[in-house]
């Protein structure tokens, strides 16, 4: 943690509804004038697509039926804390981008699903902004959780998790059902080992709650929308949150727990907006008066 250099950290798995965080946070940081240096979670992945294809077929060539993007052993863990502890100290750090698709491998003039070149963070940026699948991972090795002053975790109940992926996967990717659920079992010892334990370590969590039956997600034929959905939010210090505040602000709210509000589905960014907004606030009149 750090004053002069702050850290907000968003984890949670794909599909999760961290890019609605991170639209949020872009809002903010766009309102209040905010440099901040932007940090891609998949830019720490060890291999790059084709490599990663290439060891996944080895792994199961090998009998490994459990290798995924989720553990060490396929991420730089010990690069990204490194990152963080170097920014919280001086303001710099070392960082790369993963290019998704065309439209962002072009102005690189790579190809799609590679890396670019490790580059210095900009000088002199007000903080830094991580989302990703990795933001509170606590191994025996690392501990990357210690470093974020402001910690955000982003998880749907599990058979939306499922509901999702299975939709995106066999719509936009083409995949079969059982190639999908294949997937799915295949990362589940990764995902309960380094992918759940990160939300005890967050600060709030956003867990999305879907109104309908989900109870079989292998056969659901749409995914859940907000409207049809509540969104459970928890403070792990609920100290200085201004409850009724919220409650009269985001319209059918309520409190389910002394540190818990739970909010429609279709007001979890304003939620986010009231929230993050005064978290923001802090942190930069804190930064102002360490200079």
């Amino acid at each position: 943690m750090s004053i002069r250099h702050p850290i907000i950290a968003i984890t949670g798995s794909s599909g999760a509804g961290t890019t609605s965080v991170t639209r949020t946070f872009e809002n903010i940081f766009r309102r209040e004038g905010i440099n901040a240096a932007v940090i891609e979670g998949d830019s720490f992945h060890r291999h790059d697509r084709a490599e990663m294809k290439l060891r996944l077929a080895e792994a199961e060539k090998a009998g490994n039926k459990n290798f995924s993007h989720f553990g060490p052993e396929n991420n730089l863990f010990p690069e990204l804390e490194a990152l963080f502890r170097d920014y919280a100290a001086t303001g710099m750090g070392k960082r790369r981008r993963y290019l998704h698709d065309t439209e962002e491998a072009a102005p690189y003039k790579q190809s799609p699903g590679t890396f670019t070149p490790w580059e210095d963070v900009p000088a002199d940026t007000d903080l830094l902004f991580y989302e990703g699948l990795h933001g509170a991972v606590v191994t025996p090795e690392i501990n990357i959780a210690q470093h974020p002053d402001l910690l955000i975790g982003v998880v749907p109940v599990i058979n939306l998790e499922w509901i999702q992926k299975l939709y995106r996967d066999k719509k936009q990717r083409g995949y079969s059902t059982e190639a999908v659920t294949d997937t799915i079992l295949r990362r589940m010892p990764d995902y309960v080992n380094y992918i759940c334990p990160q939300f005890m370590h967050t600060h709030v969590n956003f867990q999305r709650v879907p109104m309908v039956d989900t109870s079989n997600p292998f056969i659901a034929r749409d995914i859940p929308s907000a409207d049809e959905s509540m969104v459970v939010i928890r403070f792990s210090q609920p100290k200085g949150i201004d409850f009724q505040y919220l409650l009269n602000m985001i319209d059918a709210s309520f409190m389910s727990r002394a540190n818990t509000i739970v909010v429609p589905g279709g007001k979890m960014e304003l939620a986010m907006q009231l929230i993050f907004t005064p978290f923001v606030w802090r942190m930069m009149d804190r930064k102002k008066k360490a200079a």
